[in-house]
């Protein structure tokens, strides 16, 4: 099977890249290994989101994080496919939440199959990783049941909304970090710990790759607004079609300017197909923009922050560029 094409970021040591290049490549080969089942159709609904494709994020942030020990050591490829593995039943179960159609190009397995096969399928990946995770030992079990926690308790707490006497905006960021932050810091967390990394170092990789995580998420927020076109990965005003209250939205919601009035009545709900020109072109232009775009600021350079403190190899100056990418592709 040939190696899956390494993140697009600009990693700075041609090593490092095939390094990465050669351990996705034993990822995928045990990412794929691991869902097959006795049952030709439990193994097709599996590898479903699979063979759909997806940059293997979360298991790239695990070997880059493993630089910093025995890159080489058993149990980092595991690792990596229990963290993927985790990530793909979190998106087979959103998607039936979503009610989405569509998943990396392909139809979602909810609209495929069925929500009850679907929200079946995740379960099982679930399992798997459960099984793969029994080799790891019980320091690595307890970290994984920390993190489906969190990432459990974030999907519901997104979903019942803040509380009449919450800060919206911090209840969102709190989200953002469960649902998103936690399983990127158990990520890095994965590969320092599993290739024998000093307990600093993994807590610095730990605590960066959270931070990375609610930046990279800000981002899309950013995205759904500032982006032009489809190039971005993103079609312009999806969120706010959608109903869904960003970063920047709140802030807007937050704003008792009269000169708002309009923008605010515009996002008070889902904006209609006809309104969303005109919305996003307030929106581009109001402050809440700049507001949101210096809280990814803020968190990426809680990432630096840690980062600086780890050992000078190739693979801290990828996780700098990474932090600098977050930025970046924000607009």
């Amino acid at each position: 099977m040939a190696a899956p094409p390494v993140v697009d970021l600009p990693f700075v040591d041609e090593r490092l890249a095939q390094d990465l290049a050669e351990g996705l490549a034993e990822v995928e080969k045990l990412l794929r290994s691991s869902v097959e089942s006795r049952d030709s159709f439990v193994t097709e609904a599996s590898r479903h989101l699979i063979e759909a494709g997806g940059k293997r994020f979360r298991a790239m942030l695990v070997l880059l994080a493993a630089q910093f020990g025995a890159p080489g050591a058993a149990g980092v490829v595991p690792g990596a496919v229990v963290i993927e593995l985790t990530h793909l039943a979190t998106l087979y179960h959103d998607d039936v939440m979503d009610e989405a159609p569509v998943r990396r190009g392909s139809p979602s397995a909810n609209a495929r199959w069925d929500n009850t096969v679907a929200i079946l399928t995740g379960d099982y990946l679930f399992a798997q990783a459960s099984e793969i995770l029994a080799d790891l030992g019980p320091d690595v079990i307890r970290i994984q049941a920390q993190t489906f926690s969190r990432l459990v308790r974030g999907q519901i707490r997104e979903t019942i909304g803040p509380r009449d006497d919450e800060d919206p905006i911090a209840h969102y960021i709190e989200v953002l970090a469960d649902k998103t932050g936690s399983l990127i810091a158990t990520s890095g967390r994965f590969g320092a710990m599993l290739s024998g990394a000093s307990p600093e170092i993994v807590d610095r990789l730990t605590r960066a790759c959270e931070a990375i995580g609610v930046g990279w998420q800000l981002g899309d927020d950013l995205l759904d607004v500032a982006s032009e076109s489809v190039e971005s990965g993103k079609t312009p005003g999806t969120d706010l079609r959608e109903g869904i209250r960003t970063l920047p939205v709140l802030y807007v919601l937050a704003s008792g300017a009269p000169e708002d009035a309009r923008l605010r009545e515009l996002l008070a709900g889902p904006v209609a197909e006809e309104d969303v020109e005109e919305t996003l072109r307030l929106l581009r232009a109001h402050p809440a923009m700049d507001r949101a775009r210096a809280e990814l600021v803020s968190w990426v350079d809680r990432a630096r922050k840690d980062l600086s403190g780890l050992p000078d190899i190739p693979a801290r100056a990828a996780y700098l560029a990474l932090c600098d990418y977050v930025i970046e592709r924000s607009g």
